[in-house]
C-alpha cells in the first residue's frame, strides 16, 4: 500500500469540506489547519495511480475544494 499526504487549498470561508473528505474511501484521516493550506488529509491506496486517482476523482469533487498538493510517503 501506498501512503500521502494531501494538502488542500478550499474556497474562503467554506466550513466542512475536511468532514466530507474524512468520508472517502481511501481517507484515513483529515484534519483542519490554519496557514497556506486549510486541510490535510493522509491517504493509502494500492499504488501511484490509484493515489492520483482518489485525489482527482473524490478529493476534487469535494464542494469547496480548490487545489490540492500531494506528497507521497516515500519510505515507512
Amino acid at each position: 500500500m501506498l501512503n500521502a499526504y494531501v494538502l488542500i487549498q478550499t474556497e474562503v470561508g467554506r466550513a466542512g469540506p475536511a468532514q466530507a473528505i474524512r468520508a472517502i474511501e481511501g481517507v484515513q484521516w483529515a484534519d483542519d489547519l490554519a496557514g497556506p493550506y486549510d486541510i490535510i488529509a493522509r491517504i493509502q491506496a494500492p499504488g501511484l495511480d490509484e493515489v492520483g486517482r482518489l485525489v482527482a476523482s473524490r478529493i476534487h469533487a469535494v464542494d469547496g475544494v480548490t487545489r490540492t498538493v500531494t506528497c507521497t510517503v516515500l519510505l515507512r
